[in-house]
C-alpha cells in the first residue's frame, strides 16, 4: 500500500511516499481503509519538531484525522463494524504506523466513530482535531454545560478569536447548535463573511474596530465563554469582555509562545483561564465530547465547504508535503489529502 512516512524531522519536504505491507489489526484494533487524511496545525507542528534533523525512529505517519471504510477488525471486536464509515480521531499519537496518510490504517476501535450516511468523507475527516478542541474549548466554563446540543448555551454568549479558522470555524457551529449568542473577531471582510457562513450572530473587524467596545455595545455583562487562537495579542480583550465566572479558553499560540495575564481585571470577575490540548485533557472529558460531535453531525448540524464557512482545499496522497505546506502558511479553510 501507498504511504507517506518522515524518518527525520524538519520542512515539508522530509514527507516521503514508500511502499508499505498492509497491516493487520491486533486485539480491540480495526483496519481503516483511509478515503480522507485530514490536516492540522498539530500535524506539521509534530513533523517539524523542536530541532531539525532529529531521526524520527519508527518511521512516523503523519495526520491525526480522517475518515473511511473499516475494512478488518481484530480479536475483540464487533464484526458488525466491517465496511462502516467512520471518522478517526488521534491516530497518530503515539503510534508510528498509524497516521492518516496511508491507504489502510490499524488503530484502536475506540478511536473511530461511526459516519453516518448523510455525512461526506470531507466532512469526517475534518471533524477530530478542530472539533474536539471546540467542544473543550466551549464546556470548560465555571457553571456551564458538560455537554453541548440543542439549549445548552442558551442565554450564554460565546467569543470565538479568528472566526475563519478551522477551530474557530467549529466552534461557531457547535456554538450555534448549542443556541448560544456567538461573537467572533475576523481580520478582513473575507474572513469576515466566512464567519458569517458559518453561523456567527456578530462580526468584527479587530483591524478597523475597537473589538472591546463593540462586545460590550452587544453584551453589556460580558461573554461567558471565549475560545482564543492568539492570547499573547488578546489577553487584555479577552479580559476587558470576560463576564462573572466566564472562562477564556486557550487553544493555541499564535502570535507569540508567552502572554501578559491582567491579573486584576481576570481577578474581579472569578474568570477562568483555561489551556486546552487534546492529547493530554481530562479522559472524562473525551467520551461526552464525542458523543456530542457525533450528534451534531447525525443532526445535520455540522456542515463543510465555502457555504459553510471552510473551504475545502484537496491534495492528492503524493503531494502531502504541499497539503502540510497550505497549512503551515495559514491558508484559510480545510486541507483534506484525497488517499483513495
Amino acid at each position: 500500500m501507498r504511504a507517506v512516512e518522515y524518518s527525520v524531522t524538519g520542512e515539508p519536504d522530509v514527507l516521503t511516499l514508500v511502499d508499505r505491507p498492509i497491516p493487520e489489526p491486533g486485539p480491540g484494533e480495526v483496519r481503516v481503509r483511509i478515503r480522507r487524511s485530514g490536516v492540522n496545525p498539530t500535524d506539521w507542528k509534530s513533523r517539524r519538531g523542536s530541532a531539525a534533523g532529529t531521526p524520527v525512529e519508527p518511521a512516523q505517519v503523519p495526520n491525526q484525522d480522517g475518515s473511511g471504510d473499516v475494512d478488518a477488525v481484530g480479536e475483540g471486536v464487533d464484526a458488525a463494524l466491517l465496511r462502516q464509515p467512520v471518522w478517526i480521531w488521534e491516530a497518530a499519537y503515539q503510534r508510528p504506523a498509524g497516521g492518516t496518510a496511508q491507504e489502510y490504517a490499524v488503530v484502536p476501535v475506540r478511536h473511530v466513530v461511526p459516519l453516518p450516511e448523510s455525512a461526506s468523507y470531507d466532512l469526517g475527516a475534518s471533524l477530530g482535531v478542530p472539533f474536539l478542541t471546540a467542544h473543550r474549548c466551549l464546556t470548560v466554563t465555571e457553571d456551564g454545560p458538560d455537554h453541548l446540543g440543542p439549549g445548552k448555551l442558551a442565554g450564554r454568549t460565546v467569543l470565538v478569536a479568528g472566526g475563519a479558522g478551522a477551530v474557530g470555524n467549529a466552534a461557531i457551529q457547535l456554538a450555534r447548535w448549542s443556541d448560544a449568542t456567538v461573537i467572533t473577531t475576523v481580520s478582513s471582510p473575507e474572513k469576515g463573511n466566512l464567519a458569517g457562513l458559518a453561523g456567527a450572530d456578530h462580526v468584527i473587524n479587530y483591524r478597523q474596530q475597537d473589538v472591546a467596545a463593540e462586545i460590550r455595545a452587544i453584551v453589556p455583562h460580558g461573554v461567558d465563554t471565549i475560545v482564543e487562537v492568539s492570547p499573547a495579542a488578546n489577553a487584555a480583550i479577552d479580559a476587558a469582555v470576560i463576564a462573572t465566572h466566564g472562562s477564556v479558553a486557550v487553544y493555541a499560540t499564535d502570535g507569540g509562545e508567552t502572554m501578559e495575564l491582567p491579573v486584576r481585571a481576570s481577578m474581579i470577575p472569578n474568570a477562568r483561564w483555561q489551556f486546552v490540548l487534546l492529547y493530554t485533557a481530562p479522559d472524562s472529558w473525551r467520551p461526552r465530547a464525542l458523543a456530542d460531535v457525533s450528534a451534531a453531525v447525525a443532526a445535520g448540524a455540522v456542515r463543510m465547504g465555502p457555504e459553510a464557512g471552510l473551504p475545502l482545499h484537496h491534495y492528492p496522497l503524493d503531494q502531502a508535503a504541499a497539503a502540510h505546506t497550505a497549512v503551515e502558511q495559514s491558508v484559510v479553510g480545510k486541507v483534506l489529502i484525497d488517499v483513495t
